[in-house]
C-alpha cells in the first residue's frame, strides 16, 4: 500500500493530539510527524519527541530555506511540519499522522492532494474550555484567547474529508481507524493492484473458454 499522510485538526484542546498518540500506540503502520514549534515547551514535553522547539530565528531560517512542508502562525507561535520528518516515515513504509492547525492544512491539500483530512470537533464549548483550564499551563486570558480562536476554527470543519465529534476518545479512534482502513483500500493506493486484475481476467477468461456446453438442456 502507498503511505499516505493522515492530516488531524481541532481547535486547541479538542483532542487531535491524544487521538493520533492513541492511534499510534495501537497500529505500527502509522509514524507520528513531529512539528517545529517556536512555543516554549509545557511540563513534560521533550525536544525531539513531542516538538522540535527553535527559536523563531532558527524557525524562520528553516522555513527560507524551504524546510516545511507547510507552516503557520498560531497564538504568535510558529508551527509547522519539515519535509524530511515526511520523508523519515514514508521510508518506513508508514502513514504519517500529522496533527495541526486549519492554516497548515490547508497548505498541505494544496500541495499533496493525496492526504486525508480529518477534523475534530469538540462535543461542547464547556468541555473545551474545561479541557484549556485543565491544562494549568496557561493564564485566563490566553485561555479566551484559544477559545476566541476555536470559534474561527470550527468553521472551517467543511473543508476536510471527514468530522469526528470527539465526545467519546475511544470511540474518536476508532473512527479514525477505519478512515484509515477505508482509505487504504483506494485503487490509486494498492501497489501492484493492475497486475493483480489483469492475473485474475487472464484466469477468468481460461475457467470460461474451458466450459463446454456438452450436456445442456438435458
Amino acid at each position: 500500500m502507498t503511505p499516505f499522510l493522515l492530516v488531524l485538526s481541532s481547535p486547541s484542546g479538542g483532542g487531535k493530539s491524544t487521538i493520533a498518540q492513541a492511534l499510534l500506540a495501537r497500529r505500527h503502520d502509522l509514524g507520528y510527524s513531529i512539528s517545529a514549534t517556536t512555543r516554549p515547551p509545557r511540563p513534560g514535553e521533550r525536544d525531539g519527541e513531542h516538538y522540535r522547539f527553535l527559536s523563531r530565528d532558527a524557525f524562520l531560517a528553516a522555513r527560507d530555506a524551504g524546510a516545511f512542508a507547510e507552516w503557520a502562525e498560531y497564538n504568535g507561535q510558529l508551527y509547522g511540519t519539515r519535509h524530511e520528518e515526511l520523508a523519515r516515515i514514508a521510508a518506513q513504509g508508514r502513514h504519517a499522522v500529522l496533527d495541526i492547525d486549519v492554516e497548515g492544512a490547508r497548505q498541505l491539500r494544496r500541495t499533496m492532494p493525496g492526504s486525508v483530512h480529518v477534523f475534530i470537533l469538540p462535543p461542547s464549548a464547556a468541555a473545551l474550555a474545561a479541557r484549556l483550564r485543565g491544562r494549568q499551563s496557561e493564564a485566563p486570558a490566553q485561555v479566551r484567547q484559544r477559545l476566541e480562536h476555536a470559534a474561527r476554527e470550527v468553521s472551517a470543519a467543511a473543508e476536510y474529508d471527514y468530522v469526528i465529534v470527539n465526545d467519546d476518545l475511544d470511540a474518536a479512534v476508532r473512527q479514525v481507524e477505519a478512515i484509515l482502513e477505508a482509505e487504504g483500500r483506494r485503487p490509486a493506493r494498492l501497489d501492484g493492484l493492475s497486475l493483480e486484475v489483469e492475473r485474475l481476467r487472464r484466469e477468468v477468461v481460461k475457467e470460461a473458454t474451458g466450459i463446454t456446453t456438452a450436456g445442456a438442456g438435458a
